[in-house]
């Protein structure tokens, strides 16, 4: 079972996981073991709650496929168990994530002294670049 929050729990029925061979180099072992995990989670057939729902299928992201199916492939580590505790450790990441309810942004303006400053700094560069011009000796 993989724990969301104190209410939300996911069932290990509701995540598909299958072992596949890992992509990339590591020698003659690697085309004989299937350490690399492939994981498959179904949104709309899930128990999570509607809110939660709503939220992932709305995420752009390329995990999300446009079924909603979340696909993860996990294959950093050498071996299985690893490679499956990493797999679900990022389905949690992701689903925490969209429920997380993001602050709104409050457009500010910048202070009367901020701008002094910048209008300052213009003017002292602008003097510098003067005094850059050719010098005439008559």
């Amino acid at each position: 079972m993989l724990h969301i929050s104190n209410t939300v729990i996911i069932p290990d029925e509701e995540i598909k996981v299958n072992a596949i061979r890992a992509q990339g180099s590591g020698g003659q072992n690697v085309n004989k073991v299937s350490s690399a995990i492939h994981l498959r989670f179904d949104i709309k057939a899930s128990s999570l709650p509607d809110i939660y729902k709503e939220k992932l299928l709305k995420l752009k992201d390329n995990r999300v496929s446009k079924d909603g199916i979340i696909i993860i492939k996990a294959q950093q580590f050498r071996t299985q168990k690893k490679n499956k505790d990493d797999a679900l450790t990022r389905l949690e990441i992701l689903i925490k994530s969209a429920a997380a309810t993001r602050k709104k942004r409050r457009p500010t303006k910048p202070t009367k002294a901020s701008k002094e400053k910048r209008l300052d700094s213009k003017t002292r560069q602008g003097k510098l670049k003067a005094l850059r011009g050719k010098v005439d000796f008559d």
